[in-house]
């Protein structure tokens, strides 16, 4: 009897694990890893993320229009893992000194403009919301939208007299974030 419920128990945990296995492979196809790096005038900057894709989704607006993205609620920028971003040396980022090193980075989208934060919590799976409290900077940055929607989520590095632009781009929307040497 206990070598029966011992088989069934082994069973149960396999078929757990295996599952786990699947639905973590499938999420990972379905908004693949992606990553850029920028390395320039002694300035190195790298954001590994996931790319999800919009698939005739609206991505942000109100959620009574059901919105994938609502204005106003957390958003990992990206999918899967939480996205992150490293600096080798200290930075300026959208004009406000941050230390060299690596962050949680997420966004607030709104209509008008999206509230970028860097946090000091590392690891996390992306859906789970941060620990505000350790939260390190927080600037907004105004949307532009594109005449040509992205399907992809895709981040992006640009050229910008003494800064280098970390892009942000999906649906209709852009956001670019000016980054300098401190």
């Amino acid at each position: 009897m206990k070598k029966k419920l011992f088989i069934g128990i082994g069973i149960f945990i396999l078929l757990l694990v295996l599952g786990f296995v699947y639905l973590n492979h499938r999420n990972r196809t379905l908004s693949p890893p992606g990553i850029v790096k920028y390395d320039k005038n002694d300035l190195m900057i790298e954001i590994p993320y996931s790319r999800p894709s919009q698939k005739g989704r609206l991505i942000f607006g109100t959620e009574q229009d059901g919105a994938l993205l609502p204005y106003g609620k957390y958003w990992r920028l990206g999918a899967n893992e939480a996205t992150e971003i490293t600096f080798n040396r200290d930075v300026l980022f959208n004009g406000q000194q941050v230390a060299a090193g690596t962050y949680r980075i997420y966004a607030v989208p709104g209509e008008k403009q999206f509230e970028v934060v860097l946090n000091s919590e590392l690891g996390k799976w992306g859906a789970m919301q941060p620990d505000y409290d350790l939260d390190i900077l927080k600037t907004s940055v105004p949307v532009a939208h594109l005449e040509q929607p992205v399907e992809q989520f895709t981040v992006r590095f640009e050229e910008a007299d003494s800064a280098v632009l970390v892009v942000f781009e999906w649906s209709d929307v852009q956001i670019n974030i000016p980054v300098e040497p401190a």
